[in-house]
């Protein structure tokens, strides 16, 4: 059994991307994990494969908690899901649906390249109010003030994370 220390008001961030993924994106996402983790982070994801996976990884190497919102019933597991690295499924059977759930659950969210499924995400996040740091992300027209915070790097990432958490 693994032991995890988490600091007393431990902080949710999500990360969101393809199931599948190039070598720099999934390169990305583990370091992405890796870091959420060293920083007493609870890592989100969507429990599959690719940057999921890659983020999950990275988080749990490091010592991290994964927390992982999966889209099947548990007696019905979809296939890939939950990856090797989950801690701790949340079994939804929800389908598409639990983008809400991986949206609107962390503190902030974490956006890698990504398809309709990420996409619907950063847009669920925005709507409600959840700050999204999108890594080598497109510009989304949106109408009012709400945009993802575009970064370059994954230090960026977690200058972003500093600026806005304190940490």
């Amino acid at each position: 059994m693994r032991t995890i220390q988490l600091p007393e008001k431990p902080r949710v961030i999500g990360v969101m991307g393809s199931h599948r993924g190039d070598t720099r994106t999934l390169e990305e996402a583990y370091r992405v994990g890796e870091g959420i983790a060293k920083r007493g982070h609870i890592l989100l994801t969507g429990g599959g494969g690719g940057t999921m996976r890659a983020a999950s990884e990275g988080a749990r190497k490091a010592g991290g908690l994964v927390v992982a919102v999966l889209p099947s019933e548990r007696h019905y597991p979809a296939k890939g899901y939950p990856n090797d690295f989950v801690d701790i499924p949340i079994y939804t059977g929800l389908s598409d649906a639990r983008n809400a759930i991986n949206a609107k659950t962390p503190d902030v969210l974490v956006a890698l390249r990504g398809g309709l499924g990420t996409l619907s995400e950063i847009a669920l996040a925005l709507k409600s109010g959840t700050p999204v740091i999108g890594l080598r992300c497109p510009r989304f027209e949106v109408a009012g003030d709400i945009d993802v915070i575009r970064v370059a790097t994954v230090e960026g990432v977690f200058e972003e994370l500093k600026r806005m958490l304190g940490d």
